[in-house]
């Protein structure tokens, strides 16, 4: 009777590749947030403006939405007026668009009541005078 034996090389291959598969998954994986009350942030940019905009918290639940507004020479941007559109990208549920109230000179805000866990597509429509208006969106993420 002949005995069929692997080499040893090949069990550490294997060895090798499982332990290099944890590995990757292990970076690639995303870490938790350590508080519930991490915000999410977003930069969005058209040829006319730019917005860095924050969700505190960006987690399911009431959140306030921050919105500055920049030209894209990276200086503040004044605007007639801003809103706010959001829609679940699961559901294409879509919120009623909300006016942003202003805080100064770039700044804006807008509380929403309640948001639920998920992907949302935010978009941002930017009045810079009665004829010249901007829309922006990017997806956002909430926990």
């Amino acid at each position: 009777m002949r005995l069929i034996m692997l080499p040893m090389t090949s069990r550490r291959k294997l060895a090798g590749l499982g332990l290099a598969m944890a590995a990757l998954l292990w970076v690639a994986t995303p870490l938790a947030a350590a508080t519930d009350d991490d915000n999410f942030f977003t930069h969005l940019h058209t040829a006319k403006a730019m917005a860095n905009v924050t969700v505190s918290p960006g987690r399911a639940g009431p959140v306030e939405i921050a919105i500055q507004l920049e030209t894209t020479d990276e200086t503040p941007l004044s605007a007639k007026a801003v809103s706010v559109t959001l829609v679940d990208t699961q559901s294409g549920r879509k919120l009623a668009p909300v006016e942003a109230s202003r805080d100064g000179e770039d700044s804006w805000h807008v509380k929403l009541a309640q948001l639920t866990p998920g992907r949302w597509m935010l978009g941002l429509g930017i009045s810079i005078s009665d004829a010249d208006h901007v829309s922006v969106e990017s997806p956002i993420l909430i926990k």
